[in-house]
């Protein structure tokens, strides 16, 4: 039989990123991925500290900022490729009160370091923002399809993905881990992303799941070389092409585009957008999405070398390296989950 330390169910940010946590310290890795999960794949990839809607701080966005960063760079130096693009994004301001609520934020602790304090007038005739616009710092893109394309090569190269659809039935429990068909494993790690509720040893854990779709438009007047946060995400991709999200459906948990997502961007993106353009592109995924909008991050009541890793949401690019550590840390060195993402706490509540 094959022996890893561990085995990793999802190849989406999540599973990646943990992948590269145990690949760092020397760790023998099987990660188990059919593509059957989209919400990486389809996601805009922006990693942004501060909520725009009401100007305050992601939470602990310094922390995961500290790690991202770093974490994306050394995976380009590995995979030689270009993942992460450095984007401003200016928020698009309604009313001279936004423009006061900007500047009484940018005053704050913990977020004021992310908000610049000099206003941007708009000369753009393509865009209305009569009011201009503010800039968060350090920001950026993560273009996730392509980082988990050039990510599942590598591990086919390392003999380290097997593109078969994970059988629960098939894991057995064993006093030093796990056996699984032919594998071995000290320890397996859950990261399927929305394929959780299907999952017999998590799925009573509180993954809502919320469906959004995004649109690519293709703008040649347009002509803007960061992020523009209005109603809707306007993402410069290049060569005059634009992603514009997202929607958020909590019923329908299906990846078929529908009408009513691509009517409810175009009419958001119409408020504002003043050129013309052509929609080339619509796609739709499921986000893990949790009620307290935490990961979810621990291990199985029962079985102890059994882990989860999910719920990253909206912010997957930005909070899961921190995660992915938070979790190797706690199997290997015995280190406390962070309370606010263990899973312990819906156990005991």
């Amino acid at each position: 039989m094959k022996e890893v330390d561990y085995i990793i169910v999802g190849c989406g940010l999540a599973g990646l990123c943990f992948a590269e946590q145990a690949k760092a310290n020397n760790k023998s890795i099987l990660v188990f991925d059919n593509q059957s999960q989209q919400s990486s794949t389809v996601a805009g990839g922006m990693y942004n500290p501060v909520i725009l809607k009401r100007f305050t701080a992601v939470w602990k966005s310094k922390e995961q900022l500290d790690l991202a960063l770093p974490f994306y760079e050394q995976l380009e130096a590995k995979l030689h490729d270009t993942f992460d693009y450095k984007l401003p994004i200016y928020r698009r301001f309604l009313s001279a009160e936004e423009q006061n609520d900007w500047f009484t934020a940018s005053d704050k602790m913990n977020v004021g370091e992310f908000l610049s304090t000099q206003l941007i007038k708009n000369t753009n005739e393509s865009v209305q923002a009569d009011f201009g616009y503010g800039e968060v710092l350090q920001t950026g893109r993560i273009d996730t399809p392509q980082l988990i394309s050039a990510y599942r090569s590598y591990l086919k190269q390392e003999d380290a993905l097997d593109e078969s659809g994970f059988e629960y039935e098939a894991l057995k429990p064993t006093e030093t881990g796990f056996e699984y068909k032919t594998i071995k494993a000290k320890h397996i790690i859950f990261a399927e992303g929305f394929g959780l509720k299907h999952n017999p040893y998590f799925n009573y854990l509180p993954l809502n799941g919320t469906k959004g779709e995004l649109l690519t438009i293709h703008a040649p007047n347009l002509k803007i070389e960061y992020v523009l946060k209005s109603s809707v995400f306007l993402i410069p991709l290049g060569d005059d092409l634009y992603k514009v999200g997202a929607t958020y459906e909590w019923t329908d948990k299906t990846y078929a585009v529908t009408d009513a997502g691509r009517n409810e961007l175009l009419s958001k993106l119409d408020t504002f957008l003043k050129c013309d353009y052509t929609v080339v592109d619509q796609v739709a995924g499921i986000r893990p999405t949790v009620k307290d909008r935490r990961p979810l991050v621990g291990n199985h009541p029962e079985y102890k070398n059994m882990f989860v890793l999910n719920g990253l949401g909206t912010r997957g690019v930005l909070i899961g390296p921190y995660a992915a550590k938070q979790l190797y840390s706690f199997i290997e060195n015995g280190n406390a989950l962070d309370p606010d993402i263990n899973i312990s706490r819906f156990l005991e509540s």
